[in-house]
């Protein structure tokens, strides 16, 4: 199971001990006659790199936002709620060890125990792999996050279905790079024509990008 959990996270531990660590709960913790560790000292320790990466990331791509700008998206990025996205997107919750009030209570769909397990397994490759090993796994999210708060192909939709014979669709132009880091271009068309262009770590990533542009050259972003 954990090997798959590697697939999903896109990183092959040198230590896989750390990634059972991650995700496993004070419940099963507590049940165990093993003295297995929890995630909880681990959760602490995730959490301070998830802010400083994607604190970085904001500084450097919206530097023209004031601090208390930045301050606002940093916090929906590092929310409670984006975390339990973010570990839904790789269904992190089949992978966690609970105790058995906690399985029988739904606590593989519970969105603190799921966004504590996303920080742990942060700080699992962090301490693995070292800092940039952890941003390459917490890029794409924070990448993709940002798009959905910024959701410039809803935006697109809206003005093209202005003219309902106006037809969008997206289009995967190249792709490149390993599995754990993969990079997308996308075109998105009009018809027949392509009016945008994006590029990204995911396929989501690039198509936001595709509508932005696209929305820029219309004059609306």
């Amino acid at each position: 199971m954990l090997h798959q959990l590697e697939q999903a996270i896109g990183y092959t531990f040198r230590d896989i001990g750390l990634l059972q660590v991650a995700v496993t709960h004070t419940s099963f913790a507590n049940e165990s006659k093993k003295g297995d560790r929890h995630n909880e000292r681990l959760e602490f320790l995730g959490d301070s790199v998830l802010s400083i990466v994607v604190a970085d990331y904001l500084f450097h791509e919206a530097g023209h936002l004031p601090e208390g700008e930045l301050t606002r998206k940093r916090a929906s990025l590092v929310c409670e709620q984006a975390l339990f996205g973010f570990a839904r997107q790789i269904e992190l919750g089949k992978y966690l060890r609970l105790g058995k009030g906690e399985e029988r209570g739904g606590g593989r769909n519970r969105p603190s125990i799921l966004s504590d397990a996303f920080e742990a397994v942060i700080a699992a490759i962090y301490l693995d792999g070292g800092l940039e090993a952890a941003r390459k796994f917490i890029l794409p999210f924070v990448e993709e996050g940002k798009g959905a708060e910024e959701d410039y192909k809803t935006r697109l939709q809206e003005v093209v279905q202005q003219n309902p014979e106006e037809r969008l669709r997206y289009v995967v132009a190249a792709e490149s790079g390993p599995d754990h880091d993969k990079h997308f271009v996308v075109e998105v068309h009009l018809n027949s024509n392509c009016i945008g262009t994006g590029e990204g770590h995911s396929k989501k990533v690039a198509e936001q990008q595709a509508a932005r542009q696209a929305l820029q050259l219309m004059g609306l972003a």
